[in-house]
């Protein structure tokens, strides 16, 4: 998957409200993004640039890489890997809700909102590092019960 959180200079974050209907994350705020296409899977910049036209209207052309989180759902046998990416939206631009209703939520209050886990750790470690340029890793993992992510800065060995 890749999601981007599309933020402006109020401190706000851009969300999209699931319907209950939707069988991904029924019911939650979400950032803007979706599943890579079989064509896209060595590109999730590709990814996002569509997803989020398609979600929003917005054609961005300045996106940051900050985050990719592992994660396994044992149920499914299955290894998911989300791409996450911040980019800053200028003032006044125009913005349509084609897949659900589009709302602006401040990011140091977004832990408190109806997010999912992932959601909710990127915001925590977002706000307490919002300040560099790196790009984290992050696996998550049960801590008692509670899912976790432990963050590792990616970087070259050498």
């Amino acid at each position: 998957m890749a999601v981007a959180f599309l933020t402006n200079r109020n401190g706000e974050v851009l969300l999209l409200q699931k319907p209950s209907t939707h069988a991904f994350l029924p019911e939650k705020l979400v950032p803007i993004g979706g599943h890579m296409e079989p064509d896209e899977l060595n590109d999730p910049e590709r990814t996002i640039i569509r997803e989020v036209k398609e979600e929003t209207g917005l054609m961005l052309d300045k996106l940051q890489l900050k985050y990719i989180v592992h994660r396994l759902k044992a149920d499914e046998n299955e290894i998911r890997v989300q791409y996450v990416f911040f980019a800053n939206l200028k003032d006044n631009v125009p913005i349509t809700g084609e897949e659900g209703e589009l709302c602006w939520i401040r990011m140091k209050n977004l832990e408190k909102e109806n997010v999912s886990e992932t959601s909710r750790a990127i915001a925590s470690h977002y706000n307490e590092h919002l300040e560099n340029e790196l790009i984290y890793t992050g696996t998550m993992k049960s801590d008692n019960g509670k899912p976790t992510i432990t963050w590792s800065v990616l970087e070259d060995w050498l």
